[in-house]
């Protein structure tokens, strides 16, 4: 099916100039935004060395560390992270190092 729509001046060079600063043509640019509002999101499973996300990139790569098994009774790093990040930045300051 082939649609044609009529853009007012103004938009129809703002499209021009914004597609000219990405490398592409205004079709390929309005289709690739339509596609992202109005079609439905692909459900096939990448191609072989085609990841959809970096996650699936990275999946069998990345995980979690139980910090039980390197600091006996745990690391405890999410307790209390700001105020620890809070005073790092203060002892930096004051080697200035800040």
């Amino acid at each position: 099916m082939e649609l044609t729509i009529k853009l007012t001046p103004d938009l129809a060079d703002s499209l021009i100039e914004y597609s000219r600063r990405q490398g592409t043509t205004p079709e390929l640019l309005v289709l690739e935004a339509l596609r992202k509002l109005f079609a439905p999101p692909a459900t096939a499973a990448p191609a072989d060395n085609q990841y959809r996300t970096l996650a699936d990139f990275l999946d069998g790569y990345v995980g979690v560390v139980d910090s039980g098994e390197l600091v006996p009774g745990g690391a405890r790093m999410s307790e209390e992270c700001g105020e620890k990040f809070a005073a790092g930045m203060v002892e930096k300051r004051e080697r200035g190092k800040l």
